[in-house]
């Protein structure tokens, strides 16, 4: 088929939308913690984005897109991208090289979400190695059972942009990521270790993270099209309903704060991105909101059990990306998925999201607590005390925000 050059430059501009993704989270993070670790969390998501662009093109790629080994995995035909070139070969209109370009950005920003669980403690050395062991074992595997022709595509679980393979399995391992490395030195003892330090900086990254998510979501319909821009229209409604509730909710019992009305907007964000091309328009508000009010919840109960996942990667990815996937179960569209959900009485539909959300659910976890692990065994996760107290820009880096 030749190339289709309206659906090729809306692909382009969707990735490089998806790659600001990634510095805009650094800041968001940034914002979040104390000034000696601003430049850490934004090093980080950088990092995270080198690193999987290189692991991505020797096999990462291939594992997740290849050709399908018992279900699980993709074999290591196209290792090095061998036979990879400028015709439409996997999707029609596009060349290839640009999809496995925007597929590769997804990949980043999942391990740049990761560090979450991480901020204000990690040895840069045993991240690169982490990173390399998690996008190899945890994120390879899920992108190809959701859409590599794994176990969960033949089975027909719907995930249009990501919410098993980027925020389910980030948002979990994020927080098996904390259980491994241990809280934060002086945690739950003051205030200064969790209160945002500079929040201009976090609303930033909230805005630009808002506006990479229409190239997120739009470019997931890998067409410029009427489902990019029902897409594009449900993520931004998703949104808006997701920062108002969050808002609402919040101020019952305190002021509405601007970080709080931005994580409604990102929990809804989340929320819809498994659902974005597959829903109709009055259920993406209710999927956004409804992934405000819980994900809120998660936070609450997060902050009650002494848990020191920073940055709240699990409550808002995690627990937003799994109930947007069970979601996506529901109010799926005949129309738009080509197969409805528990809203059309399907419940075979809703029986497979969700149970392949909770496999994923529990794989993220417990591979990536496995992974952590066993790089603090054997090189050791956190840095010293000293350079805890110094701070990570100074200790890590050698510079100062």
């Amino acid at each position: 088929m030749a190339i289709d050059s309206g659906s090729t430059a809306f692909l382009l501009i969707c990735t490089a939308l998806v790659t600001l993704m990634v510095p805009a989270l650094g800041l968001f993070y940034g914002g979040l913690v104390r000034k000696k670790n601003i430049i850490s969390m934004v090093f980080l998501s950088f990092l995270a984005l080198s690193i999987v662009s290189i692991q991505w093109v020797l096999f990462g790629y291939s594992l997740s897109f290849g050709p399908d080994i018992g279900g699980l995995i993709g074999g290591l035909d196209y290792a090095g991208l061998i036979g990879i070139g400028m015709e439409d070969t996997i999707v029609e209109g596009i060349p290839d090289i640009l999809f496995i370009a925007f597929q590769m950005i997804f990949a980043g920003l999942s391990l740049a979400i990761i560090t979450s669980g991480f901020a204000e403690r990690v040895k840069l050395a045993s991240f690169i190695v982490f990173g390399l062991l998690w996008t190899t074992l945890v994120y390879d595997p899920l992108a190809h059972w959701a859409w590599g022709g794994g176990w969960a595509h033949a089975l027909g679980a719907l995930d249009f942009a990501g919410g098993t393979v980027v925020h389910i399995s980030a948002g979990f391992g994020a927080l098996a990521a904390a259980f491994v490395i241990g809280k934060r030195s002086g945690f739950g003892e003051t205030k200064m270790v969790s209160a945002p330090q500079n929040i201009p900086l976090t609303l930033l990254g909230a805005g630009l993270l808002w506006v990479g998510w229409f190239g997120f979501n739009g470019g997931s319909a890998l067409a410029a099209d009427g489902i990019a821009a029902l897409a594009v229209m449900n993520t931004a409604l998703a949104a808006a309903s997701g920062a108002l509730i969050w808002m609402i909710v919040s101020s019952i019992k305190s002021k509405p704060s601007a970080v709080g009305l931005v994580s409604g907007a990102l929990a809804g964000l989340v929320g819809i991105t498994p659902a974005a091309g597959y829903v109709e328009i009055f259920p993406a508000i209710i999927i956004g909101g409804i992934a405000s009010l819980v994900c809120y919840y998660a936070l609450i109960f997060r902050v009650k059990k002494g848990w020191d996942e920073s940055l709240d990667a699990w409550a808002i990815h995690g627990v937003g990306g799994l109930w947007g996937a069970i979601a996506t179960g529901i109010f799926a569209s005949s129309a738009l998925a080509g197969v409805g959900g528990l809203i059309e009485g399907n419940f075979m539909q809703f029986a497979v999201n969700a149970g392949d959300a909770i496999i994923a659910v529990v794989f993220s976890f417990i591979m990536t607590y496995i992974i952590a692990l066993a790089v603090k065994k054997v090189m050791g996760l956190r840095v010293s005390e000293i350079e805890e107290d110094l701070g990570l820009d100074i200790s890590n880096h050698g510079e100062r925000a």
